[in-house]
């Protein structure tokens, strides 16, 4: 089945059908409205090529939900298409949501989706997928809880059962699958269905319960192949199928450790973990309790205690503790399916990203990704409201300016507790913004828990970067970034910054020019510029970037006043070659030569 955090896109090409995207938005509490330039206001994101988008989000293997003809749909995606295995859900919404229709992707999600949309909207789920409509049971893609064993030859038994044939079903292991109980049965059927968590299991086809959950030690940093080789070896003694594992646990102390995550991704499960105090409840029931790795850990056992604690009281150990040289492994058995999400916690995420200067259009597709992946978003007020759709269905976590430290805190906290944080900051996160904050606070405050959650760091649209591309090129060649506030940096060290940045003649991003108890900075700034480069070299003043408001103008540096600067205000000064050009408009162009007029002249030169 589809996982739904891989958002759908909602393709829309009229008010009408952009009024039913935020319908399915709502019922699927994900999704992106994509609305087509000049008939479509209310969306997500702007298009002006129905084919260019289609192509684009169908190759990011997103789910697509095109409100339009089911043509459209078809002959554009249909040079793309590779294989059922590999291509996402594809589905056509009528505008009267009267009809839904799955082209693609039929066991891949696009069936459920399907259904669950036209239930929700009130219409029809036109659904073409033999098994689903005949049989009324998807068998190459079973309900969550049960793994298909990849030698099972679906192909061949789906032909038989629709041709007529029965089949007889044995349930060995796990509860009774009451979704094969859809299929014709007679005792005597020549096709056998067997439920069975064995290796060694023989049948037509072959489905292994989620009922078994294998616990994980290792030594830091052991090499997944040696832990993977254990594992190996481990199933292979107890019979058990790998499709039968539901998750890979482990004590919180190994939460970053790569050889269990890169286990759990070879057996396509999540993992899982437990602190100290949790697996410690289990050791009366441990096989192999260990002193010496109490006194380590906290508890008396890891992989026995971590399965144990994820198959929960009712369940048992079937193969206690494992060895290699840097790892152990021990599995359990529940008599239910497991869930996952019910036991222990994940490795908890922390997205830094950059959401750029305001405008939906200028956050990165891999920014929006990880937003919609949080749980939990946490950031200034203003700029979590800024994120509009997009922070629907979120825990918000807003703060006021000055709360900085605060933000941080939370956010490595919740990601902690195992939950999928997005820190989200204006422009980018890593250019005087809170990606700094985050590596210093764990390194300053030495927390374990901090540490061990998955950090990633995710670029955007920094304020010069959109200033500069508003009115040119002013950063085409060499510049610098530097901070006019004395908060958390003495002046001292920022004049010798603004001296060597005069003295080398780099065009200067000026951030945090000016505020209201700040009047003197830029003035001073000003003055050593002016030193070392002519008094008519452009200044970009940009206020309000990519906001309601925003303007782009540009002066003299003999000209630049504070008074017309404010804490919204980016200020560009350039180098003493950058040139400021008349536009047939009245405006001007500002950009800064490379050199590339000498390496032309040079060139004719030779010739």
């Amino acid at each position: 089945m589809t996982d739904l955090r891989n958002d759908p896109a909602i393709i829309a090409l009229s008010e009408t059908g952009a009024a039913l995207a935020r319908r399915i938005q709502t019922v699927l509490h994900a999704g992106e409205v994509f609305g087509l330039e000049g008939r479509v206001a209310d969306c997500d994101r702007a298009f002006s090529k129905v084919a260019a988008i289609l192509h684009d989000v169908f190759a990011a293997g997103r789910p697509i939900i095109g409100i339009c003809a089911t043509g459209i749909l078809i002959r554009t995606l249909a040079p793309f298409l590779i294989s059922k295995e590999n291509d996402p859900p594809v589905l056509a919404v009528a505008e009267d949501a009267s009809v839904v229709v799955p082209l693609l992707g039929g066991h891949h999600g696009a069936n459920v989706l399907a259904t669950r949309l036209a239930d929700a909207l009130g219409g029809v789920a036109a659904l073409t997928t033999a098994s689903d409509v005949t049989l009324r049971v998807p068998l190459d893609a079973p309900p969550v809880g049960w793994r298909l064993r990849e030698t099972a030859d679906y192909k061949r038994v789906a032909a038989e059962l629709l041709a007529g044939a029965s089949a007889r079903i044995i349930v060995e292991a796990g509860p009774i699958p009451e979704w094969l109980l859809e299929l014709p049965q007679a005792a005597d059927a020549p096709i056998t269905v067997l439920v069975s968590e064995r290796t060694d299991a023989k049948a037509d086809l072959v489905y292994a319960p989620q009922t078994v959950v294998l616990g994980v030690g290792c030594e830091r940093l052991a090499e997944e192949s040696e832990v993977w080789d254990l594992v190996e070896r481990s199933l292979a003694k107890a019979n058990i199928a790998r499709e039968a594992i539901a998750c890979v646990t482990s004590i919180a102390l190994k939460a970053a450790e790569p050889a269990i995550h890169g286990v759990a991704r070879r057996l396509g499960v999540p993992a899982r973990f437990f602190d100290a105090a949790r697996l410690e409840r289990e050791t009366p029931r441990l096989k192999n309790p260990s002193d010496l790795v109490y006194r380590e850990t906290g508890c008396h056992g890891v992989a026995e205690g971590a399965a144990l604690a994820g198959v929960g009281t009712g369940g048992e150990l079937i193969l206690p503790k494992q060895r290699s040289q840097r790892a152990t492994c021990a599995l359990a058995r529940s008599s239910e399916i497991v869930d996952p999400k019910l036991i222990g916690r994940a490795r908890g995420s922390l997205a830094i990203v950059g959401i750029g200067p305001g405008a939906p259009a200028a956050r990165t597709h891999e920014v929006e990704a990880a937003i919609r992946a949080a749980t939990d978003l946490v950031g200034y007020k203003l700029y979590l409201d800024l994120l509009g759709p997009l922070a629907e269905h979120k825990a918000r976590h807003g703060y006021e300016l000055g709360e900085e430290e605060m933000r941080v805190r939370i956010a490595l906290g919740l990601a902690a507790e195992g939950r999928d944080v997005a820190l989200v900051c204006s422009g980018d996160a890593g250019i005087y913004a809170m990606a700094t904050l985050v590596f210093e606070l764990i390194e300053r405050e030495g927390n374990a828990d901090w540490a061990r959650v998955a950090i990633t760091g995710l670029p955007g649209v920094s304020a010069m970067q959109t200033a500069a591309a508003r009115i040119g090129a002013p950063l085409g060649h060499d510049f610098c970034a530097i901070s006019l506030s004395d908060l958390l940096t003495p002046w001292e060290a920022i004049e010798q910054r603004l001296l060597a940045a005069a003295a080398g003649d780099f065009v200067v991003a000026f951030y945090n020019p000016v505020s209201q108890r700040r009047r003197t900075q830029l003035a001073a700034a000003k003055e050593i510029l002016l030193r070392h480069r002519p008094s008519d070299t452009p200044v970009v003043l940009a206020r309000n970037l990519g906001r309601e408001g925003e303007t782009v103008t540009v002066v003299a540096l003999r000209d630049l006043k504070v008074e017309d600067v404010d804490m919204l205000t980016l200020v560009i000064v350039g180098s003493s070659a950058t040139r400021a050009v008349a536009r047939p408009d009245g405006g001007v162009w500002v950009y800064t030569p490379r050199g590339y007029a000498k390496k032309m002249d040079a060139g004719k030169g030779a010739a």
